[in-house]
């Protein structure tokens, strides 16, 4: 089976599992700009972010194993590990280090020019259009968590809400974008 014509996920996923070197090359020509632009919502160090998404392709390679298809798509899987990386690599020791030791910028609005790139990454994925259907508190709880990387114990504070109805409301509106993709 050419790599470039498949047409079912399954197979595909197979393949990587096989440790196919050309399933793995089509997985990261075609994934790594959606999951760069996960990465860089939360981390918006350019560089940093290229070393979280190499590190998200190897724990790719290693882990497809745990991959299940009854559990979600492999985009879904794939983005988590990608959050998950990013967020991991925020709290670490020495990202925290580092940032105690940067220097202030000059210009303070040289931030909004990444957060502009990083908005029209979003957008040219899609997930923009996608989030605009669910309903606004379910939107912004979304928002918080995936692309601002907040635990849902930090969400319940920012919206003063418990924590119960914090994880509800992720998990219905993770239940809707899961609808509307399929």
């Amino acid at each position: 089976m050419a790599i470039q014509n498949f047409n079912n996920e399954g197979e595909f996923v197979v393949l990587l599992k096989e440790r196919n070197n050309k399933a793995f090359t089509y997985l990261y020509d075609n994934y790594s700009g959606a999951l760069l632009s996960i990465i860089r919502q939360i981390i918006s160090d350019n560089e940093l972010s290229n070393d979280v998404l190499q590190e998200v392709f190897v724990n790719i390679w290693r882990r497809i194993e745990t991959y299940d298809a009854a559990k979600g798509r492999l985009f879904t899987w794939m983005l988590n590990i990608a959050r998950n990386a990013s967020i991991d690599t925020l709290r670490s020791k020495n990202y925290q280090n580092s940032q105690k030791n940067q220097e202030l910028a000059d210009d303070v609005n040289s931030n909004n020019a990444s957060l502009q790139f990083t908005q029209i990454n979003v957008d040219n994925i899609g997930l923009k259009k996608i989030l605009e259907k669910l309903k606004p508190e379910h939107r912004a709880l979304i928002e918080l968590a995936y692309f601002k990387g907040y635990t849902h114990e930090e969400i319940a504070q920012i919206e003063n809400v418990p924590l119960g109805t914090v994880k509800t409301r992720i998990r219905n509106a993770l239940l809707q974008l899961r609808a509307y993709l399929q």
